[in-house]
């Protein structure tokens, strides 16, 4: 089994082997690559993204900066927004569907580290080598959802479709879709229904 295979199976990984530092050093030249350019260039932006994520649909654009930690394990739907710093430690598998929007400094972690000090060193496996090591869990989010300023999506968080989740939260448990939440950690508010429509707010839309 490779470390990638241990890593989506939910079991011990050690991060430095070869096989993965090469992905992710590949992940964080193209982040940058793709940071370094202007918005206006949209044609090689969008090519480093198609060469930087698994998938990535259309009509999907970040402002950047961006860091993705591997992104080939990162999936992103069509019509996507991103406002700057948009991070995703995306060890483990991150899914986003269509429509959705995250305002700056948004970030999505995946990997899960020892909680004790001397385990953090590394890790004495079976084979006598003392190894760093984590285990990560996979980020899912819907479509349609909207993101504010300074979010942080915790490991194994579902995310349903229609949320809205309120600036400087902390995710660490799922959301039910059609819901708003926030807080640290985030919780459900309340549900999002037809009374919030922005008419009811501007009832003389322009």
């Amino acid at each position: 089994m490779t470390e990638e295979e241990r890593i989506f199976s939910g079991r011990l990984f050690a991060s430095e082997v070869p096989e993965l530092v090469e992905k992710k050093l590949r992940a964080h030249r193209l982040s940058q690559d793709y940071s370094s350019l202007y918005e206006e260039d949209t044609a090689e932006r969008e090519r480093i993204l198609h060469a930087l994520l698994e998938s990535v649909g259309e009509g999907t654009f970040m402002l950047g900066p961006i860091r993705f930690h591997y992104g080939c394990h990162t999936r992103i739907g069509s019509h996507c927004f991103m406002n700057f710093n948009f991070t995703v430690q995306d060890d483990a598998r991150v899914t986003i569907g269509d429509h959705c929007n995250f305002g700056p400094n948004v970030t999505i972690v995946t990997p899960m580290h020892p909680m004790l000090s001397d385990e953090r060193r590394g890790i004495v496996c079976s084979d006598g080598i003392s190894r760093f090591l984590c285990y990560a869990k996979p980020v899912s989010i819907g479509n349609d959802c909207w993101f504010g300023a300074n979010v942080v999506v915790c490991p194994g968080v579902t995310i349903g479709d229609n949320c809205v989740i309120g600036a400087g939260s902390v995710v660490t448990r799922d959301i039910p879709a059609n819901s708003f939440a926030a807080g640290v950690p985030a919780r459900v508010i309340r549900a999002i229904t037809a009374d919030d429509a922005i008419a009811n707010k501007f009832p003389d839309l322009r």
